[in-house]
């Protein structure tokens, strides 16, 4: 297999990666969503079905490209893109569509009406002139969506200035748009929910898992598209579970490397990317998942990522069932419609406020935050459902389970962003615009974000958890039984940002915030200040085995020559890739890189034209050389790191290495003054 893991490659984007987009039309291609009409599908059909479902996805991720490429075509004949994509791309989803009905055949009772599911239309985004983004059925927010709306309005016109953008907005031409984008500050403060029961639970969990400092990145779904290379067409970050890949079994979940604090939770947490629009280009570039399919743009790594599991406003939780899968939300709600989505789009500060179909601005100071709040009611029989979302459910407005479901803890995901909000005025030239990760035809709208969970926990640490939730107490898996390991340290010591400062450990909110979840990222960024010590670097799984704290290899050129640097963060293959969420010995297991993020980028540019010489505030910026895997970044962080990181850096690194190295230097400099003191004396001699 292939390896599709990917991060960032260089310091300053070209886009040219976005070539194949240059011709962006403002439309995309709206296909009926066959998976979720498959509620009932035999165990026997599902692997064949559900390689169809990804051969469907496919093809329309193909046709949108023809119809992004066509541009020029389109306007010369005005049959052309439905003689020569969409008529083909019928014919193909028919075909496939028969051959999920033949597979269930096989072992069960055929479906009726698939066929009538075939045909696809195209429609309009609204991307062209900043009109309304969703078609006026993504359910907006009141104020703050016609906000944004007018925003959209008024930014568009320099949308098509900025660099890298095209017409339907974005780096890659396919979004994001001013108009996706409403201040939250005008968006009315919504209720508190219902009120809970006598007999509610109210007790919470927590577990910390970072915030994918070391970078496990993959266009994977291996709940939806198990076995499929490529099955979202958009990348996930990913903690916990680090083995998460299409390929991976439930004996390699349950075998995998973790990075939360309690090694007894592998289970998997993943989201899609959220990227800045800035004409970075990533290593993911020219990759499916990546720039081939509208995926560019600089990934950001979340500055803080909260996992905590509460009750039931109605009374006691069941534990979930080892192997659960949920997926909240949909990916392809923009053309689906709303009714399965579930984004929450806010501000810290401002969380009473959500948005569902927009992004939002944040005043100075606040930072973007990402909500999910899963289904908390099981079927009490399956971990899975055809469609990924029968077996699951959520609770009505009192809290109560539909009939034949029972309550279980309910996972809360909170993903903070440090990101500034954009300048809608200039098309985010002046500061980007950012995006999730989406399908293709999904124009990367906001209403398409999901979150996906596989639940490995180990069953005594889910029964605690159980426990506590039922028994109104306040949790944190850290501080109950099983190993304390170290899991991907890059935001480990700080519960990835999850509280105890490791968010701000600069000092600084904004780039402390990544650097306890950034190490990979920042490779030695906060090095200098004792950063990684007790912190434990991403990668450790394998690379602290070693006993050298990853500061050799990873916190650069430490006490050591930079280049061993490197060897260490690539070649070894342990410190930096031993993470990359293969703990198999599988040959073509996938890689990680580091992604360091936008404001680290910024100062290492600047840094390198002012021509820096290994000042401390030069060097504790540096991305690691190692962490850089093509030839431009590698030269890029040679030339910085060689000068600017080893000074200031090497004050993380152990003193026994510092003293084993500085003791040669001290016999040279006794050596050279007995040999001035003797020459003086013979001098002397002579003359007398």
């Amino acid at each position: 297999m292939a390896a599709n893991v990917y991060a960032s490659a260089t310091e300053d984007g070209g886009g040219e990666e976005s070539g194949q987009w240059a011709n962006s039309a403002a439309a995309t291609i709206d296909c009926p969503d066959v998976g979720s009409e498959l509620t009932d599908v035999p165990e026997g059909a599902r692997g064949d079905v559900d390689n169809e479902l990804a051969a469907l996805d496919r093809q329309i991720a193909e046709a949108y490209q023809r119809l992004q490429n066509s541009a020029q075509a389109q306007q010369q004949d005005g049959g052309f893109a439905e003689n020569a994509i969409m008529n083909p791309l019928k014919e193909k989803r028919a075909a496939t569509i028969e051959r999920i009905a033949i597979a269930i055949d096989r072992v069960g009772d055929r479906p009726e009406g698939l066929d009538s599911l075939a045909s696809c239309t195209l429609r309009e985004t609204g991307n062209d002139n900043g009109g309304d983004q969703n078609g006026g059925d993504q359910n907006g927010d009141g104020a703050g969506q016609d906000q944004g709306d007018q925003q959209g309005q008024d930014g568009q016109q320099g949308q098509d200035g900025q660099q890298g953008q095209q017409g339907n907005g974005g780096q890659a031409g396919n979004g994001p748009v001013a108009a996706d984008f409403a201040d939250i500050t005008s968006v009315q403060p919504g209720g508190q929910g219902g009120a809970e029961g006598q007999n509610a639970s109210r007790g919470s969990f927590t577990t910390a898992c970072g915030v994918n400092a070391n970078g496990v990145f993959n266009s994977d779904n291996v709940i939806v598209a198990p076995g499929v290379s490529n099955g979202a067409h958009h990348f996930h970050d990913y903690v916990g579970n680090q083995a998460n890949n299409a390929f991976a079994s439930d004996e390699d979940l349950a075998a995998a490397e973790t990075s939360c604090k309690n090694q007894d939770d592998k289970s998997s947490y993943f989201w899609p990317v959220l990227r800045l629009q800035n004409g970075t280009v990533e290593q993911d570039a020219n990759s499916p998942g990546g720039g081939i399919e509208g995926n560019a743009g600089e990934i950001v790594t979340p500055k803080q990522v909260t996992m905590t599991f509460v009750g039931s406003p109605q009374g006691e939780v069941a534990e979930m069932p080892r192997l659960l899968r949920i997926i909240t939300g949909d990916a392809k709600a923009f053309v689906n419609g709303p009714a399965n989505a579930n984004a929450s789009w806010s501000c810290t500060g401002f969380e009473d406020r959500q948005l569902k179909d927009k992004y939002p601005l944040c005043p100075d100071g606040s930072d973007v935050v990402r909500t999910f709040k899963f289904q908390s009611c099981w079927d009490g029989r399956n971990i899975d459902s055809a469609n990924h979302r029968t077996h699951v459910a959520f609770a009505a407005a009192d809290g109560s389970c539909p009939g034949g479901f029972r309550a279980i803890p309910q996972l809360v995901q909170r993903i903070v962003y440090d990101v500034d909000a954009p300048s809608l005025q200039d098309g985010g030239r002046t500061t980007p615009l950012f995006a999730v990760d989406s399908f293709p035809e999904q124009v990367h709208k906001p209403i398409t974000d999901h979150g996906d969970f596989i639940n490995v926990f180990d069953e005594g640490l889910m029964r605690e958890m159980v426990d506590c939730i039922n028994e109104g107490r306040e949790c944190d898996a850290a501080d109950l039984g099983g190993d304390q390991g170290d899991g991907d340290g890059g935001d480990q010591g700080n519960g990835g940002d999850q509280g105890n400062g490791g968010g701000d450990q600069g000092g600084d909110g904004d780039q402390g915030g990544n650097d306890g979840g950034d190490q990979n990222q920042d490779g030695g960024q906060d090095q200098g200040q004792d950063q990684d010590q007790g912190q434990e670097q991403p990668g450790d799984q394998e690379g602290q085995n070693q006993g050298q704290d990853q500061n050799q290899g990873q916190d650069e050129g430490q006490d050591k020559d930079q280049n061993q640097g490197q060897d260490k963060g690539q070649g070894q293959n342990q410190g930096e890739d031993g993470d990359a969420g293969e703990p198999t010995d599988k040959a073509d297991a996938p890689k990680t890189f580091a992604s360091p993020k936008a404001t680290q980028r910024e100062r290492d540019k600047n840094a390198g034209q002012s021509g820096g010489d290994g000042k401390a505030d030069e060097a504790a910026d540096q991305a690691p050389a190692g962490n850089i895997p093509s030839a431009a970044g590698a030269g890029q962080a040679g030339s910085q790191g060689s000068e600017g990181s080893t000074g200031s850096q090497s004050a993380a690194g152990d003193l026994a290495d510092t003293g084993a190295e500085m003791w040669p230097a001290a016999l040279g400099g006794v050596l050279a003054l007995c040999g001035v003191v003797l020459l003086r004396r013979v001098r002397r001699g002579v003359i007398r």
